[in-house]
């Protein structure tokens, strides 16, 4: 007697043949099968659950936010009893049989399948994506909360209320992200507890920085051995910083930027400076003015003048358009992740940045394709045509069916 979602006759399961529409293209089975073998997470004997549709079972709940553990699993196979006549239909497997199959899998896999897959992706054409010779980058953090278990409040904590309560409804989760400006593609990820800052999650992104990238980041982030990690990456930096901090004049330029330099916080004999150049500006006007203080690497006035950088700084908020994206889009408003425990959190949010990542990577093919600028392209729509096609999709075996990228764009 076969068990549900398997077929006597050929050992072929209906769950192997889960597909992810235009997902799969980004992650194919092959790939998610090679990161499961290189995270020791292959079944040793064969399971309803194995660990690949596990991922792709991951991918599709962050994809259908909001949607039950069982409804996300009939979503993935609805369309497969219309290809062929299985022995005994598919049963469902209940949320309980997922849950446990999702600790068996850990975050592992995410995050691996994480690292290997999501690059930047702009290439020379792309709009948006490059002041010369640089591409745009920016870093940033964010908050999740996470459902309010022992085990999540334990590890995650949470923050306290303005309203008067000891404590928040939710433990939270803090992440932080690098994201490619003209793309919105989330490149580098952290994740930890909330009285983790965004300062001490941020050194674990800095492998994906490289020369020829110009990382912004805001006031809340500066840190003299952060800049100092961060440049040793060879790639430049454009840093808001915070109005206490000295920075005296050394040197003035003609477009209105000075050299300076900055030491760490206990060198006050100023014994090992490092050199940076500063730019000033002022924003709104009368009572609304907001002064801006920015320092950069590109000590060279030439190569990137004052007045192009201040308007370039404010390219910086794309990544809390991001954020937006994956949180209030894709997540669906007041989103709390589903996990019940911190390893079922991390998997989650690599389950998150997984999905954003195909989508944005999509959304980069078809404007590049059409000649466009990627922003001009809906995120929301996208995330609509790519629900729709997992669902129409389903009866595709990833196995066999290898999409090209102009047939979903």
């Amino acid at each position: 007697m076969p068990r549900p979602g398997q077929v006597k006759s050929s050992g072929e399961r209906l769950s192997d043949r889960i597909a992810l529409g235009v997902l799969t293209r980004v992650f194919p089975p092959e790939l998610v099968d090679e990161v499961v073998a290189e995270c020791g997470r292959v079944e040793q004997r064969s399971r309803l659950l194995p660990a690949r549709v596990v991922v792709y079972f991951v991918l599709a709940m962050c994809l259908f936010s909001g949607q039950g553990y069982e409804e996300v699993a009939r979503l993935l196979t609805q369309g497969l009893e219309r290809v062929r006549q299985w022995e005994k239909p598919w049963r469902v497997p209940t949320t309980a049989a997922i849950g446990r199959a999702r600790r068996r899998l850990g975050p592992e896999p995410l995050r691996v399948l994480f690292d290997r897959v999501c690059l930047p992706v702009a290439v020379p054409e792309t709009a948006g994506a490059w002041y010369r010779q640089w591409r745009l980058v920016a870093v940033d953090g964010t908050v999740f909360d996470v459902p309010d278990t022992d085990a999540n409040g334990e590890f995650f904590g949470r923050p306290g209320s303005g309203r008067g309560q000891q404590r928040s409804a939710y433990p939270q989760v803090r992440v932080a992200a690098l994201v490619e400006c003209g793309t919105h593609a989330v490149f580098a990820a952290a994740s930890g507890p909330l009285s983790v800052h965004e300062q001490q999650l941020i050194p674990a992104l800095l492998g994906r920085l490289e020369p020829g990238m110009l990382m912004m980041a805001d006031r809340g982030i500066t840190g003299f051995e952060l800049w100092r990690a961060a440049s040793a990456t060879g790639a430049d930096l454009l840093w808001r910083v915070r109005k206490n901090i000295v920075l005296p004049v050394l040197e003035a330029f003609g477009d209105g930027s000075y050299l300076s330099e900055i030491v760490a916080s206990g060198d006050r004999a100023r014994c090992d400076p490092v050199t940076v150049r500063v730019v000033e500006y002022t924003l709104g006007r009368d009572h609304g003015e907001t002064v801006y203080r920015l320092m950069t690497t590109i000590c060279d006035p030439h190569a990137a003048p004052a007045p192009d950088l201040a308007a370039l700084y404010h390219q910086r908020w794309e990544i809390e358009n991001t954020l937006d994206e994956i949180k209030t889009h894709q997540g669906g408003h007041h989103l709390v992740l589903r996990s019940q425990y911190p390893d079922g959190v991390e998997q989650e949010i690599y389950g998150f940045l997984l999905v954003h990542y195909a989508l944005r990577d999509l959304i980069h093919g078809a404007a590049h394709q059409a000649g466009l600028d990627p922003d001009r392209i809906s995120f929301t729509r996208t995330l609509r045509v790519a629900r729709r096609h997992v669902t129409g999709q389903a009866a595709l075996s990833p196995l066999t069916t290898q999409s090209s990228p102009d047939s979903h764009h």
